[in-house]
């Protein structure tokens, strides 16, 4: 959880797919900060901003008031969940990442794409 002693904290800060999202997001950039320069402009950079769209995509959405645009972000922030997958395993491939690794990150990115399916599907009404 966050910790901020008398700081405004944002909706979104507070949903747990975010955090968990925040935990990847850094796990991302530890990985593909030690990746070899051929890979940093490819895999690597797209990686990163996957990661990141999930997180800016949470934020913008949470800030929206329609159901409808507010799914229309979260629904982007799990493609860019989604998105992630194959550059996983591309750097297995690449022998880049271990078995371990990928596996922990196809994990923990599978459980963060069905945190953002019922955050969707919560959602889903009327208006959307």
């Amino acid at each position: 959880m966050i910790e901020a002693k008398n700081e405004y904290i944002f909706d979104f800060e507070r949903l747990e797919v975010y955090q968990k999202a925040v935990e990847l997001i850094v796990t991302i950039f530890r990985i593909t900060r030690t990746l070899p320069r051929e890979y940093q402009y490819s895999v690597a950079d797209q990686l990163r901003r996957a990661g990141l769209s999930i997180l800016n995509n949470l934020a913008e959405g949470s800030g929206k008031l329609s159901k409808k645009e507010k799914g229309q972000f979260y629904k982007t922030s799990l493609n860019s969940t989604r998105e992630c997958i194959p550059m996983f395993t591309v750097l297995l491939k690449e022998h880049q990442l271990s078995e371990t690794q990928h596996q922990a990150l196809r994990q923990e990115t599978v459980h963060i794409a069905n945190m953002l399916g019922r955050l969707v599907a919560s959602i889903a009404g009327p208006d959307s």
